[in-house]
């Protein structure tokens, strides 16, 4: 991984400043930050590992797990969540065979949820890989997967 990174690290002063562009670039090229990555990452910018994990990890945006080639994030929002979220994120999760934060056996799907995406108006709302769905029910989880699952 080291080579891979290497390109991106020189690109950046090594300075605090330029941790959260570093891992934003370190996750669209790898998909997610692997621990070596984040190794490197604090080496570069004089950072203990752990200054440099605790950044990471405070934000939802960045992953510490390869992710599957689909995303599916269903919103926990109020609207979302009085409008059945629940329902549709338990229909997903029994359809992928995983929980949220998990990621099928075969990488196709990965799971998970966010605190609201602000389309409340579409309420509740699944995004699949940055695609908006919006008034999804349990009922058209099928046709949210492409009948995949």
């Amino acid at each position: 991984m080291q080579t891979d990174i290497s390109a991106i690290l020189a690109a950046h002063p090594p300075e605090r400043a330029s941790l959260i562009p570093i891992l934003h670039e370190v996750q669209h090229q790898h998909g997610y930050l692997a621990p070596e990555a984040l190794k490197e990452v604090a080496d570069h910018l004089q950072l203990s590992l752990s200054t440099v994990y605790s950044v990471a990890s405070f934000y939802s945006h960045f992953r510490f797990k390869h992710c599957g080639r689909h995303r599916l994030s269903v919103c926990r929002g109020t609207a979302c969540h009085v409008r059945g979220a629940d329902a549709v994120l338990a229909e997903l999760s029994h359809k992928l065979g995983i929980q949220p934060g998990e990621t099928t056996p075969d990488g196709k799907y990965s799971l998970e949820t966010e605190a609201c995406f602000g389309s409340c108006a579409l309420a509740p709302v699944v995004v699949r890989s940055g695609r908006v769905h919006g008034r999804m029910t349990p009922a058209k989880v099928d046709e949210l997967l492409g009948g995949e699952a």
